[in-house]
């Protein structure tokens, strides 16, 4: 859009707004170089390494190895399984984000320490307890070892603390006054969480289940133990991955890997689009 401006002695003169925002200043133009060489040093150029592993044999010869029968059925035991954990992640870590910040009980310090023990436990030592507590010897009388809910467990076990992390702070911030409003009209809890929280709490949710399902998708120490790594029936994808590598192959690892990044760069664009529309609606 353009707009005309009356020069003092003269016709008008068209100016076209500035696009792009200000300029950067010298510091600014440092800060973001850095930051974008730092980030091609970690993501962009290893990201570009595998693509281009993977390509090596062509792209006939990626397909064929992702369709290779066991290769396949890992990768929809993947991403089906931490689908399905993702769902559960956003009913039971919305949840908690609520029990966390609306309600007072004894403990509650220490829950709130337990829910980011999986941030800091390594995975392997994660796989570990998952098996004392649910293999041969459990103590509760509950052995999943070398099932695929075995595979569920670790993904629940190390997926947990996401959406409960990016909830709580929004949800601590919500106005109460908003709801205080809706239930003097008489709207229902129901109703009320349905048509004023959770819109707010939306984005939030969103960002959670990405990282949830990421993270997910690349497990590997949590299960490795528990799951048994059985082909066609426990073996996930990222034990695929290790195997090819340990077989000398790593064109096929590669392009297993590719593929689990395709899914979730496009699962995380998908939800990022709905947190971007929530909150252009909020």
């Amino acid at each position: 859009m353009t707009s005309a401006v009356l020069a003092p002695d003269g016709p008008a003169v068209t100016r076209r707004p500035a696009r792009g925002g200000l300029p950067l200043t010298p510091v600014s133009g440092l800060g973001l170089g850095v930051a974008m060489l730092w980030f091609s040093l970690l993501v962009l150029i290893p990201l570009a390494a595998v693509v281009v592993t993977a390509s090596q044999g062509g792209w006939a010869g990626l397909w064929q190895t992702v369709t290779n029968e066991q290769t396949a059925a890992a990768i929809r035991l993947t991403v089906g399984t931490a689908a399905l954990v993702t769902l559960v992640n956003i009913v039971m870590g919305t949840l908690i984000a609520w029990v966390l910040v609306r309600d007072r009980f004894a403990g509650k310090r220490v829950l709130e320490i337990l829910i980011d023990v999986p941030f800091a436990l390594p995975t392997i030592v994660a796989g570990l307890v998952l098996l004392s507590l649910y293999g041969p010897d459990s103590p509760l009388g509950v052995n999943v070892a070398n099932t695929r809910a075995a595979v569920f467990l670790a993904f629940l076990f190390v997926t947990l603390p996401f959406i409960v992390r990016t909830v709580q702070p929004v949800l601590a911030e919500l106005d109460p006054e908003a709801e205080e409003a809706a239930a003097s009209l008489g709207a229902s809890r129901l109703t009320t969480f349905r048509r004023i929280i959770l819109p707010g709490l939306t984005p939030a949710i969103a960002a959670g289940a990405a990282l949830s399902f990421a993270r997910g998708v690349s497990e590997y120490g949590s299960l490795v133990l528990l799951s048994g790594n059985l082909p066609m029936r426990t073996e996930v994808a990222s034990v695929r991955i290790l195997s090819s590598i340990e077989n000398d192959n790593p064109d096929s690892a590669a392009a297993v890997a590719v593929v689990l990044l395709a899914i979730s760069f496009a699962v995380i664009v998908v939800l990022d689009l709905i947190q971007r529309r929530m909150v252009r609606r909020g």
